[in-house]
């Protein structure tokens, strides 16, 4: 299988920070969204940015940004739609997604969806930790995606569908299991509290 290409989640809403783009808020003196990008780029073949509204806040970034194609904020699986159709046009089979306000994923985290997914028809895995009550928490915003299923995955939408588990089960979606140490590498900034919480865990390292 051809590596996959990124795309960057940042297509939420934020009300719980105030509004605005979480991934420009500082940590440790750079934005979320550059922690992101250092992490995921050198796990993929290329990167994007799913992105609501002026493209032009992120040129610095100097990546294509990618609008939702589905009206309403349809939540993370339009930005994964969104990323399926520009991986389309670059002749890529699959894309990875990572949510830009969750500074300290792993940086094993394309190689072991892959892994995950090996002899699947249409490659499909998301990220999971450990849960005490539930078994294992799947983390829907961090997922390796199939190409060939995004039309699939665009009529779901126009039908109502947001729940990304739904789709992925639907899809014998497998997961990826990662342990949660000291840090959770899911860990992701929703709240001022969270930033300074953030913040914190980069100092104890």
């Amino acid at each position: 299988m051809k590596q996959p290409l990124g795309v960057i989640l940042a297509g939420g809403q934020a009300t719980r920070m105030g509004g605005g783009d979480k991934g420009l808020l500082s940590l440790g003196g750079t934005t979320l969204l550059d922690r992101v990008i250092e992490r995921l780029e050198p796990q993929v073949s290329g990167l994007a940015l799913n992105a609501n509204g002026d493209p032009a806040r992120f040129a610095t970034l100097g990546l294509p940004v990618l609008g939702d194609s589905i009206d309403g904020f349809a939540g993370p699986l339009a930005g994964v739609l969104a990323g399926m159709d520009w991986a389309a046009g670059q002749g890529a089979e699959t894309i990875v997604t990572a949510a830009a306000d969750t500074p300290f994923f792993p940086c094993d985290l394309v190689p072991r969806l892959l892994l995950a997914a090996e002899g699947m028809q249409h490659p499909l895995a998301l990220a999971a930790t450990p849960d005490p009550k539930r078994g294992i928490a799947r983390q829907p915003t961090f997922g390796l995606w199939p190409v060939a299923l995004r039309d699939d995955l665009r009529a779901a939408l126009a039908g109502g569908l947001r729940k990304v588990v739904l789709w992925t089960e639907e899809h014998q979606g497998r997961e990826a299991l990662f342990e949660t140490g000291s840090i959770d590498p899911f860990f992701n900034v929703n709240t001022p509290e969270d930033l300074a919480r953030a913040e914190q865990m980069l100092e104890r390292g």
